[in-house]
């Protein structure tokens, strides 16, 4: 009687196995390394030559995607939101998509993450996330990859090869930021470092490019670091009491929030010094306005259609196309004195939209009425 039962449990076991490969065909190996080029080039630049080229299973659509986004207060997260709601609507990506959900879990990595196993658990077959962590991932990861559930990060990108990443180089900015200052403040001095998100991969690697660059330089530099979240409120109160605590900044690097911060500055009545910021309608209005006063910018960084670009490779992936593991996405870039009404910022806009929000290699090019006409709101 007992090993009857035992044989029993045996092949019922078996039996599950079966049944879950039967409804997951090979996904235990995950996708297929291919070698490329990918299946839209000019979209899909691989990060590094020694980038991986993945082929998965083709299903058959429409397809449910969800976006399971982590912090959300301040206006990039909150243009991305409406970005990807705007880019889920046109025609010809709706065609595609059966259902597309957002959920938005703040700064907690615990509920980010329970949020991808919901989603998972759901029957989703591809979730893009705007990771809070880039290495606290890896069991969610696991779950995605037994499930067949393509993970796309974006922005804040995952540490691992499991998943695809899709991201400027944000070192880089970094590093464009620092060698704009050492350009215009030749002889060194007191900095003030407006910080984005703790703990985020974004945060990390454009403060480790910008101190990599100031340290090699041979100048003397006295950074005092702020943590402004990329919004424009926490950071110019940041860099109010900054000022009031320091006094006079030589120059400014702010990885978001700039328009705040400019604020601050004018507030306290600081002189205007060279800036480098991201890409904030505000800000660039501003570099606009006060350049023959001082304010010298350069305004890079990356537009919210980042999350567009995931979703693309989401559905191409999900339809056996070849897509790389890793993507490199270009940087927007201008600079004093290049500021121009109409193209490089928009003065009858909102001061809170991030310009530069397209990708046009990938086919993805938004206005800001179509943006700003989407709900800001999970659903």
């Amino acid at each position: 009687m007992k090993s009857s039962m035992l044989l029993n449990i045996a092949a019922g076991a078996a039996a599950a196995v079966l049944m879950a490969f039967a409804v997951h065909p090979a996904l235990a190996d995950g996708p297929e390394v291919v070698s490329g080029p990918a299946a839209d080039p000019a979209c899909y630049v691989p990060w590094a030559a020694d980038t991986k080229f993945f082929k998965y299973p083709a299903k058959t659509g429409p397809f449910r995607i969800a976006l399971a986004n982590g912090y959300i207060a301040n206006t990039w997260r909150i243009q991305m939101i409406q970005t990807a709601k705007a880019y889920a609507a046109q025609p010809d990506v709706a065609a595609k998509l059966k259902e597309f959900k957002v959920v938005s879990t703040g700064e907690d990595v615990p509920a980010q993450i329970s949020a991808i196993n919901n989603f998972i658990d759901s029957g989703f077959d591809a979730i893009v996330v705007n990771a809070q962590n880039p290495s606290a991932f890896g069991p969610v990861i696991d779950r995605a990859k037994e499930a067949g559930v393509i993970l796309v990060a974006f922005d804040n990108i995952l540490d691992t090869e499991d998943a695809i990443n899709v991201d400027v180089d944000q070192k880089g900015l970094g590093v464009l930021w620092a060698n704009w200052l050492i350009n215009h403040i030749p002889n060194g001095g007191k900095i003030l470092e407006v910080r984005g998100v703790a703990g985020t991969s974004v945060d990390t690697d454009r403060h480790a490019g910008i101190h990599e660059v100031l340290d090699a330089s041979g100048k003397k530099w006295d950074v005092v670091e702020v943590v402004g979240k990329w919004d424009d409120g926490t950071a110019q109160k940041a860099t109010a009491d900054a000022i009031a605590v320091n006094g006079k900044f030589d120059g400014f690097t702010v990885q978001g929030g700039d328009t705040g911060t400019v604020q601050a500055m004018i507030d306290a009545k600081h002189p205007f010094v060279p800036f480098a910021g991201e890409t904030e309608n505000g800000f660039r209005k501003f570099c606009a306005k006060y350049a023959g006063d001082g304010l010298k910018c350069t305004s890079a960084g990356t537009g919210p259609a980042q999350v567009a670009v995931a979703i693309k490779t989401a559905i191409d992936a999900l339809e056996g196309k070849v897509v790389p593991q890793s993507v490199k996405l270009p940087l927007a870039v201008v600079s004093d004195p290049d500021f121009k009404d109409g193209e490089s910022f928009y003065s009858d806009q909102s001061d809170n939209f991030f310009v530069g929000n397209s990708f046009p290699t990938c086919g993805i090019n938004f206005d800001a009425r179509e943006i700003m006409s989407q709900d800001k709101t999970d659903k």
